[in-house]
């Protein structure tokens, strides 16, 4: 049974210069069109939605608040250029703003994925910034942000997690209502895994001639897909 809807409580920081950290890890890139690249996680503590497929539920609390100096010195040990940072729901958190622009300081190739639920707009530009789209399977698609679409440019992508033929409709009549083909930014299409076959999703995808990018959590696959840290 899924837990109640929870109000929505962002962690109130005593300074934006420090944010709730879950953990902190290097492996490659399990989604987007940065899959299979070295990329350090970052992953922020909190969550103000529920989706029915979440995989992350572990960090909804708990966690270690650390300055946003220390988080950086942590991603520069791990020795890559590309960080993504990513949660729960990190725009909930006032000091992510000032980590980002601080990771882009040292020269690094920052990604941030996002729920879709909050407007991207004060994201500093140079973030590559993943946005889900929430389905109608994940039982939080009316917490959708419309404003992203007009938040988002050309390093972006707009991401739909598809876990039945429903959700592949709605998305597919979201696309054509806002002319999200014309947009600057990418779109991906995924499965919630182990619930729609890939094979299926691809053949949709196909048969309607969709812009959009195809892809697996390639993670689940490399490794057992309840795995943390991979």
């Amino acid at each position: 049974m899924l837990a109640s809807r929870p109000r929505i409580e962002p962690h109130r920081s005593p300074t934006i210069d420090s944010v709730m950290v879950k953990e902190i890890y290097l492996s490659v890139q399990g989604e987007s069109s940065h899959a299979g690249l070295l990329c350090a996680l970052v992953r922020l503590t909190g969550c103000h939605l529920r989706c029915t497929y979440c995989d992350s539920e572990f960090a909804f609390r708990g966690g270690t608040r650390m300055p946003n100096a220390q988080v950086v010195q942590q991603v520069k040990q791990l020795r890559t250029p590309r960080v993504e940072v990513t949660g729960g729901e990190p725009l909930l958190q006032p000091g992510v703003y000032p980590l980002m622009e601080a990771l882009l300081a040292e020269g690094l190739i920052v990604l941030l994925e996002t729920s879709g639920a909050i407007d991207v707009r004060l994201v500093p530009p140079a973030v590559h910034k993943i946005v889900d789209m929430k389905t109608p399977s994940s039982g939080e698609s009316d917490r959708n942000d419309m404003r992203n679409f007009s938040s988002m440019n050309a390093r972006d992508e707009l991401k739909f997690v598809i876990g039945n033929r429903e959700d592949y409709e709605w998305s597919k009549a979201l696309i054509a209502e806002h002319g999200l083909a014309a947009k600057p930014f990418g779109m991906l299409f995924s499965t919630v895994f182990g619930k729609l076959h890939p094979r299926e999703l691809a053949e949709w995808v196909i048969e309607d001639r969709l812009p959009v990018r195809f892809q697996l959590q390639m993670h689940k696959y490399v490794w057992e897909p309840e795995a943390r840290g991979v």
